[in-house]
């Protein structure tokens, strides 16, 4: 009996502090109740980067729209058909919900801080702009992409139906807001530090990264309102990187590999070729950027013919360099800065130099990232079908085709500079997919999702952009 009590005793003890520490043991202490904000800064910066970098059909076709790759056995993208794998859906995932949301609540969290100090403060409104610049470069692409979005009342919990803002509108105020950025980022206080994944927390190059995506944005705006690109661009350029800077995502291994390692090696699947639209360009002006783009077949460089089955022995495949585990991404650098200075001039644009000038520049600062002899460089810029002045075609033609061939891997990049200058000339595929109206697609249609989720809204937009078709030009985009 007295055992009996003795342990009746030890129970009751027992239960009575579980129950004083009842929270307690029902939290997760392994789990954090609430995630810093810098690291879904850093959260929505690899997510950004890797919707960029991949190749997966899945995910985006814009290294296939440019006609940079195409693909061996299943030929359905190359031929622009969005449909079936539902593409739009995952692109408004993505940009919505990974990157974002992310960088909301990012911005939400690190505004509820409180910095002790002038150099805290400091650092604390050096970070929320980085946000802003992150934000702003997600939203230009998306209507890049796709045209009118929803901007306004996007990534309201409480309502599930956003309206869809209109593009131009979209991308004045998101020039207003990277001008405010690029204004106020102090270069002498801290900012991310490591947690930045794309500058390691220099706020000197994020000014940089600032004025260069003023400049990208506003270029885009030249056929649509003159006026404003000028004076964005002229106000901008010369806050912009310099050669060898960029803004890139360094990857890693493992999980933190870049996406393309994941799609052309880890994968074990051989589903891309590039494409007989670049190399037959590049093998015309024996550019000497084909050794780093393309490994060679045999005695030459061979494009799979895009659109079309192609078996992947029989062609040039993707240089060991782009698959590797830890190829950086390049979200913008000083060669597109220069590309679009050289289109600036051409326009009639002051910004510091000629066409001629700033198109010399570009090309010499593809070579130098693609790790191109001088002398080499030299000699491809004397010839007389690159040489600024005996080029063929006007200047749209000759800063679109260096452009585009400067992009290689960076296919929305690529793809949005053809949709603008119309140029160089891209192959038709086959058997292009009903939307593009048999040609190659100026925008991609609108998440699937939308049609029955947001139908009103998404009618409206469609409506007003000229129908919610591969084929149909953003406001941009001017014959």
């Amino acid at each position: 009996m007295k055992k009996i009590t003795f342990i009746l005793i030890i129970l009751i003890g027992f239960l009575g502090s579980c129950t004083k520490n009842f929270e307690d043991f029902n939290t997760d202490k392994k789990r954090a109740v609430e995630v810093p904000g810098q690291f879904l800064f850093a959260n929505a910066q690899k997510a950004l980067a890797d919707v960029n970098s991949s190749t997966s059909v899945n995910i985006n076709n814009w290294k296939l729209f440019a006609q940079y790759w195409t693909e061996t056995t299943y030929t359905d993208e190359s031929n622009y058909d969005v449909v079936n794998r539902n593409i739009g859906n995952t692109l408004f995932r993505i940009y919505y919900r990974d990157i974002l949301s992310d960088l909301k609540e990012a911005r939400r969290l690190i505004e509820l801080e409180s910095p002790d100090g002038d150099a805290a403060v400091a650092a604390k409104a050096n970070k929320l702009l980085i946000i802003d610049l992150v934000e702003a470069y997600a939203y230009h692409q998306m209507v890049d992409i796709f045209g009118d979005i929803p901007y306004t009342e996007a990534l309201d919990i409480d309502n599930i139906s956003p309206v869809y803002d209109d593009g131009m509108t979209i991308y004045k105020d998101l020039l207003t807001r990277v001008k405010a950025a690029a204004d106020g980022l102090n270069a002498g206080a801290e900012s991310f530090g490591g947690d930045d994944l794309m500058m390691g927390g220099d706020v000197a190059m994020w000014k940089k990264f600032a004025n260069t995506l003023i400049v990208k944005m506003a270029i885009n705006l030249s056929d649509a309102d003159a006026a404003t690109a000028k004076s964005y661009i002229e106000g901008a350029y010369a806050g912009g990187f310099g050669p060898g800077e960029a803004c890139e995502f360094a990857y890693a291994s493992g999980a933190n590999s870049n996406p393309l390692y994941q799609d052309l090696i880890q994968s074990g699947r051989s589903d891309f070729v590039p494409a007989n639209t670049i190399v037959d360009m590049m093998n015309a002006k024996e550019d000497p950027r084909r050794e780093f783009y393309f490994d060679i077949n045999g005695d030459t460089y061979r494009g799979g013919i895009y659109g079309e089955s192609n078996a992947f022995a029989q062609f040039s495949h993707i240089n060991p360099r782009i698959e590797a585990e830890n190829y950086p991404y390049v979200m913008m650098d000083y060669t597109e800065l220069a590309f679009y200075l050289a289109e600036a001039a051409a326009r009639g644009m002051s910004v510091g130099g000629d066409a001629a000038t700033w198109y010399e520049n570009g090309v010499r600062a593809s070579m130098a990232y693609w790790q191109v002899a001088d002398a080499d460089a030299d000699a491809y810029l004397a010839r007389a079908d690159v040489a600024y002045a005996t080029a063929p075609g006007d200047w749209k033609q000759k800063i679109g085709t260096q452009a585009y061939i400067a992009f290689y891997v960076r296919g929305l990049e690529g793809w949005t500079s053809y949709r603008r200058l119309d140029a160089p000339a891209l192959n038709l595929p086959p058997a292009p997919a009903e939307s593009a109206d048999g040609a190659v697609p100026r925008r991609h249609t609108y998440a699937i999702n939308e049609q029955t989720l947001n139908a009103d809204n998404f009618n409206a937009a469609a409506s007003k952009i000229g129908g919610d078709k591969l084929s149909t030009r953003l406001f941009w985009d001017k014959q």
